[in-house]
């Protein structure tokens, strides 16, 4: 039986991806309701916040990486197309990624004054708006047809491509989700009932504004984004699927299911990426670059796997000992 080494190791990818949105993602939503923190029990918000996120924020970025390495060292065009275009979008996202964590040190580390304390936190919180938006970005320009590294001018290559509708639609789409996550992890970070019907509330807002603003991503598909509208324009059951866990993640809600919310959210976020990967497949840079035209050689593509194999077999073991740990240290007495 002879295997597709490129498209195991873009599954591979996919895998990253999906566990960067459900941890790194959910860090990032804990940043947005840090910056929309309010009323009588803002400070105790805050605090779930940082208790939640502290003990294991950091190591979630190692999804990200790897993902970068492997389109790195596997498929060398696609990188060189998606950084040479998305330079812009690419560099303000690092950007925000950096002063997101120092800022998140800074407030937990430094002078406990009042005004830097205030400062950094608005740092923190403002930076894990944006980055999410600029992540979006990205993924929307190489999505819409857009993307090329050859032009007539700077704008033509270096802006037309993300500063678009569709892919900012696509960033402010990926910002409502990453908070939903959060405020319905956050119910399960907590023991006081009060500040847990605050993430409800806001799990509930944020599930009804990311419904309005996905809509507004598939109308914006039919024009910007022709071969991601045809794929979801087809793809009935996938949108059933997603469609039948929201709704048992919002029924979960309204009963104050927490444990199951959680489950659910999860998969329903996981459905809204993969159902984004096979609507982009087989390009991993539309129009023009596939994933088998941008593999590497094969030989190359055969050792990479293998070195994913050895490092899967460390790097998940250490995660799991890292959670149980600190996350089993800080966890409060929970509800179902």
């Amino acid at each position: 039986m002879q295997f597709d080494v490129g498209l195991i190791i873009g599954l591979a990818m996919v895998a990253a991806l999906t566990f960067y949105a459900l941890t790194g993602g959910a860090d990032f939503g804990g940043g947005v309701w840090d910056l929309f923190a309010f009323g009588p029990r803002a400070q105790a918000q805050r605090q779930t916040i940082v208790r939640a996120i502290s003990p294991i924020w950091e190591a979630n970025h190692v999804w990200l990486i790897l993902v970068i390495v492997l389109l790195f060292t596997c498929f060398p065009s696609a990188f060189f197309s998606i950084c040479v275009a998305l330079h812009i979008p690419l560099t303000i996202l690092l950007f925000g990624i950096i002063m997101r964590g120092s800022a998140f040190v800074f407030r937990s580390y430094g002078s406990q004054s009042g005004g830097e304390q205030r400062l950094w936190g608005r740092v923190f919180a403002v930076s894990s708006c944006l980055t999410p938006i600029l992540l979006g970005i990205v993924i929307g320009a190489i999505s819409n047809d857009r993307l090329r590294t050859t032009g007539q001018n700077f704008y033509s290559i270096f802006i037309d491509a993300w500063f678009q509708p569709f892919p900012f639609a696509v960033g402010f789409l990926a910002l409502a989700l990453f908070a939903y996550l959060a405020a319905v992890y956050l119910t399960l970070d907590t023991a006081d009932a009060n500040v847990q019907s605050d993430f409800r509330m806001r799990a509930l807002i944020s599930f009804f504004i990311s419904a309005l603003i996905a809509v507004v991503v598939f109308v914006l598909a039919r024009s910007e984004a022709p071969g991601i509208y045809d794929h979801l324009h087809r793809s009935y059951p996938e949108l059933a699927v997603t469609a039948i866990f929201a709704g048992l993640a919002l029924f979960s809600l309204l009963k104050r299911r927490y444990k199951l919310a959680r489950a659910f959210a999860a998969v329903q976020i996981t459905m809204i990426l993969w159902g984004w990967v096979a609507s982009q497949y087989p390009f991993l840079v539309r129009p023009d670059v596939t994933i088998h035209d941008a593999a590497a050689n094969e030989r190359t593509l055969q050792l990479v796997i293998i070195a994913l194999a050895f490092g899967a077999a460390v790097l998940f073991p250490s995660l799991l000992y890292l959670y149980r740990v600190f996350k089993a240290e800080q966890a409060p007495e929970r509800t179902q």
